[in-house]
């Protein structure tokens, strides 16, 4: 309003004065009386002008004086008693002033000089931030999203209650689409008669349908091992709580007749599309499959997975005729190329490495040549007794190359194949991956969200025992030009020994077929106990480590090595193995530093526990009687703190990965 005041009337009156000054003194030398009289007109003009351009201003200043005084009510009004909560703090966080609002969401008469943390604690993270930050809270019944100013100290308090709903409703109403698989159906009705056949389905039906409509969920039958399900984010979350209870009443009322079947569910959730959700679900089920089945997948667009179930053994179910399908395209893709290289895992144990030597052999009936990548300072025990026996009684030596010779060697027609391990983290060289455009996945561990992309070929059964058996398997598709080696088929038969510790743990009839093919060829098990042994010192350093067991819960026991040593993988696997042997014990874990600098878990169980779950929870994985972990961690307390935490979260419900 000042600057109305004092702002001098000058632009058109200014401007008006210099020409009628102009004009006067051109008519005062031409003739003085008209200037005179043309003075006095322009006089009067001023006069005139001066006083309308004025009256002008008043009006203005008093237009501005009034809307002046409007917008300070309107303030005043906005910051007693519009519906938004408004906190003055100091810089010790004491309420300084509240307006009415305020008080009235709190239903207090004052806040002057209370902590503002008494609110909500939440607010203390809030007030950290140097910018302008903003959350939202829960006061009473309602949601409010709180603004915080730094620099004026100010919280503002926006009622979003309305909002929140709006958006948890639309969350929970969003459309899921889950695939229901009957892991065995195949095999099972395969010699039933009509009538039973019939009576399967009508019980498969039954318990899926009473299962949907107790949820609400539309099912379709749309083939004869598969149903198709529709429900929305909220019954899924009723589903989860309850652990996907349908796996198990699958299982037990099956079971009662005599029928050993089980459910796979493949899930697509947090999309609008419906195109994407079922891409998600066949995705989901794809890998519970790969992981043996018997479990729920659910899967984000984001790539998020949830895994619940998987509390059985998976049974055996591979057939021959996938075997030697398989056969014959890793055979096709080795004639194709000029080279192939075999890779397993790091820190490679007798399955890899037996593997490996099988895979080469076929590239060699092939009349490839095949070499097999290890990092030799990585072999230790078993295996390198193996390698010792190898390169004094074996031209195969020479086939063992390092990550950095294979690199010199690879060419665009090369193909490589992993053994052994289906995860890029743990292949002894993730370069080589990218390097090589051919690469063949043989494995038998159950599949995890980590995975070697852009595969050629991918043999994965996690019903079978071994990798060496898969491969054993393969080797008898092949073509018969060239036998295997007694040395060759040794290598093969103990990667299956070890990995079903001496044909104990996950052996099927499959297994001991591939063993009992190794034999014809002249397997040596004497070499394979010779192999295996172990010295005094391993032995001890075992024992000190069982003696720290303690069992967190029923069945399940813990044991530790020090803080200050190192151990060998092979011990703390070891260490696993004879815990599971111990009364009372159900499942074990040992917990040790590595030497590269890491700290592994081996985990064992016989199978009323899975273990898989527990280690997919902390980076690793596994099978489900059979899994280990390596962990960043600065002392074993730490590590023993996150696995008891694993434990809690696995028996409470899911696995998210």
């Amino acid at each position: 309003m000042d600057t109305y005041r004092k702002r001098p009337i000058r632009h058109p009156l200014l401007y008006l004065s210099i020409i009628g000054l102009v004009g006067i003194s051109l008519l005062f030398i031409w003739n003085i009386w008209l200037g005179l009289g043309f003075a006095l007109v322009m006089m009067i003009g001023l006069v005139y002008a001066w006083k309308v351009e004025r009256a002008s201003y008043i009006q203005i200043e008093k237009y501005i004086e009034t809307l002046s005084y409007r917008m300070k009510r309107v303030g005043e009004e906005a910051l007693l008693e519009m519906p938004i909560g408004i906190i003055l703090i100091n810089d010790k966080f004491i309420i300084e002033w509240a307006n009415p609002f305020m008080l009235q969401i709190l239903g207090v008469d004052s806040l002057l000089g209370e902590e503002l943390f008494v609110l909500s604690d939440e607010l203390f993270e809030l007030t950290k931030s140097d910018e302008k930050s903003d959350l939202t809270i829960t006061i009473g019944e309602k949601k409010y999203r709180v603004i915080f100013k730094q620099t004026e100290r100010l919280l503002y308090f926006f009622d979003v209650t309305e909002q929140v709903e709006i958006k948890t409703q639309y969350y929970a109403d969003r459309t899921v689409v889950a695939i229901l698989f009957i892991d065995n159906y195949d095999e099972i009705t395969q010699g039933m008669d009509d009538q039973t056949r019939s009576l399967t389905n009508t019980l498969i039906t039954s318990i899926i349908n009473e299962w949907s409509e107790n949820h609400g969920i539309f099912s379709k039958r749309i083939s004869s091992d598969r149903f198709l399900s529709i429900l929305n984010e909220s019954i899924l979350s009723e589903l989860e709580k309850g652990k996907f209870a349908i796996l198990d009443d699958i299982r037990e009322k099956t079971a009662q007749k005599n029928l050993s079947l089980t459910l796979s569910i493949g899930v697509g959730a947090g999309s609008s599309s419906l195109i994407k959700l079922g891409e998600l679900a066949q995705s989901s089920l794809d890998l519970v499959l790969g992981r043996g089945g018997d479990q729920v997948a659910i899967k984000q667009p984001d790539g998020k997975l949830k895994f619940y179930g998987g509390k059985t053994n998976p049974v055996e179910k591979r057939t021959r005729v996938r075997a030697r399908v398989i056969s014959h395209a890793l055979q096709d893709l080795i004639q194709e190329s000029d080279q192939v290289f075999i890779m397993g895992h790091k820190n490679p144990d007798m399955d890899a490495i037996g593997a490996g030597i099988g895979v080469r052999k076929m590239v060699e009936k092939n009349k490839i040549k095949g070499y097999i990548i290890v990092d030799f300072n990585e072999l230790n025990g078993s295996v390198s007794r193996l390698m010792q026996e190898i390169e004094k009684n074996s031209d195969i030596y020479q086939y063992f190359i390092t990550p950095e010779e294979a690199k010199l060697k690879m060419t665009e027609k090369s193909l490589l194949v992993i053994v052994d391990t289906h995860k890029p983290s743990l292949v002894i060289d993730e370069q080589l991956l990218n390097i090589c455009d051919k690469i063949v996945v043989i494995d038998h561990h159950r599949r995890g969200e980590d995975f070697i992309s852009n595969t050629t070929l991918v043999y994965m059964e996690p019903y079978a025992s071994s990798t060496s058996e898969l491969v054993t398997e393969l080797i008898e598709y092949q073509p018969e030009n060239d036998k295997i080696s007694k040395l060759e088929a040794t290598a093969l038969l103990s990667g299956i020994i070890v990995d079903t510790k001496s044909f104990t743990l996950r052996t099927g009839a499959r297994t001991f077929e591939a063993a009992s093919y190794l034999r014809t060829y002249g397997a040596d098990t004497i070499l394979v106990q010779r192999l295996l042994k172990e010295d005094i010192n391993t032995y001890i350093e075992r024992s000190k480590i069982i003696q720290t067991v303690e069992f967190v819960q029923r069945g399940i026991a813990i044991a530790h090595g020090e803080d200050h040593r190192q151990y060998d993988s092979v011990i703390i696997a070891q260490t696993a193995d004879i815990l599971l042997a111990m009364k009372d014990v159900s499942a074990s874990f040992v917990i040790a530093h590595r030497p590269d600098g890491l700290i592994g878990i081996s985990a064992r169980s016989l199978g009323e526990i899975n273990v898989q779950l527990i280690m997919e929870k902390l980076g690793g994985g596994g099978h489900l009687t059979n899994a280990a972990c390596q962990i960043e961690a600065d002392t074993i307390s730490e590590a023993q703190q996150m696995l008891k935490k694993a434990i809690m979260e696995t028996f409470e419900g899911s696995n998210e990965e």
